[in-house]
């Protein structure tokens, strides 16, 4: 039995994004322990870049699902995570059942919870591109996540709409800023010394010494499952062009295991003299590589988040964003997966410093968070349990013209 007026909280995830999104609100949660009961549990959607997170912000899991196998698939991830979650459920009988984002654990794991009638909140609810297969799987998980959610812990104003568009309970949406801002603050306020040892022994050179845009560094990833096939082999044959035509840059490509990727990666890439392939980074070193970049070139979606918190330009290879806010801010780009498209927008971003400066500067307004959406989500938590009179101040960014 729950202790009288303290309520318990299920924080279910998976994936490495997922666990640096959900960790601000995970060690939140557990510092209202007059509140709240807090359990973790993990499906290792990932395995070892999620375990590295857990070490990173000392979170110890109280249940491990441990489902990750090789090449695993959309069903098997699907089937495996509800099928385990069933005993958690069963054990634990939480109050709350917290997601985060957009993967496959997400959707497993809130559909297991609609099936014992566990009330869901979901935090990053409300992102939307409005295309079916971009991202994919994506997409659709956070569309059917919200649909049989609770609480939605919205971070923009423009996903509260997308909610309150598909006839969510106002009552129930919140917008508390991107959690990926807590945690960067997080983890670059501590002095760090690079643990990947192609990064330590760069990172002692004077081209990166300075930073931003006085560094030569460009920071790369691609992983997306869109991107599977010609769309990597294009960025790929792109990124050794950029490569080929600015000497003087270093090149940085954390490069993920899925051999979908890795193959063409290091098939293309593997030879290319100031090109840097690295196994996956640790979040303290990947966070410290971002902020020691000139731009970052992406298909991922939490950096579309990080990056402008650090006035670092963002060039997306993706046909569409759920994240729309940096890009009418200026601080992000859409440039699809077009070998000369990509070319092309580099090189202007390298050769035009006014351009390079302006898309820098507007980062200054990050409009996905201050560092408090940890604090606002339990701040809601507690509202929507009726452990607080009043309702939290949602955020919200203070518009300027710079």
């Amino acid at each position: 039995m729950n202790k009288m007026n303290t309520r318990k909280i299920l924080c279910v995830f998976g994936t490495r994004p997922e666990a640096i999104k959900m960790a601000p609100v995970v060690k939140k949660l557990q510092i209202s322990n007059s509140k709240f009961q807090i359990r973790v549990c993990v499906t290792a959607q990932h395995r070892y870049l999620l375990d590295d997170v857990l070490k990173t912000f000392a979170i110890k899991p109280d249940y491990d699902l441990n489902i990750m196998t090789e090449n695993q698939t959309l069903f098997y991830i699907t089937t495996k995570v509800i099928g385990r979650m069933e005993a958690v459920l069963e054990k634990e009988k939480p109050d709350l059942v917290l997601v985060h984002g957009d993967t496959t654990t997400t959707l497993a794991a809130a559909l297991a919870a609609f099936y014992k009638k566990i009330a869901i909140g979901h935090v990053e609810a409300g992102l939307r591109t409005h295309s079916k297969f971009n991202p994919y799987p994506e997409e659709i998980n956070r569309l059917m996540t919200d649909s049989i959610c609770d609480m939605h812990f919205c971070p923009t104003s423009t996903a509260k709409k997308a909610l309150l568009s598909e006839n969510i309970n106002p009552k129930n949406i919140f917008i508390t800023g991107n959690t990926v801002i807590d945690a960067l603050h997080m983890i670059l306020k501590k002095k760090h010394k690079f643990q990947n040892k192609i990064l330590r022994k760069m990172f002692n050179s004077e081209f990166v010494r300075r930073g931003g845009r006085n560094s030569k560094l460009i920071l790369i990833t691609a992983h997306r499952r869109e991107n599977f096939g010609k769309p990597i082999r294009n960025i790929c044959k792109a990124i050794k062009r950029i490569a080929a035509k600015y000497p003087d840059f270093k090149i940085v490509y954390p490069v993920h295991p899925n051999p979908n990727i890795k193959i063409p990666v290091k098939k293309i890439l593997g030879k290319t003299r100031n090109v840097f392939l690295t196994s996956p980074l640790n979040y303290p070193d990947f966070s410290n590589l971002m902020k020691n970049a000139y731009f970052i070139l992406t298909d991922s979606g939490g950096l579309q988040e990080e990056a402008p918190a650090l006035c670092r330009p963002v060039l997306v290879m993706r046909c569409a964003t759920e994240r729309p806010e940096a890009v009418a801010a200026g601080t992000v780009k859409i440039i699809g997966v077009n070998e000369s498209r990509i070319y092309n927008e580099v090189s202007k971003l390298i050769n035009n410093n006014k351009y390079y400066k302006k898309m820098a500067v507007r980062g200054r307004l990050n409009p996905y968070g201050d560092g408090l959406a940890s604090d606002r989500t339990v701040g809601f938590i507690e509202y929507y349990f009726g452990l607080k009179n009043r309702k939290p101040g949602e955020f919200y960014v203070r518009t300027k013209k710079i």
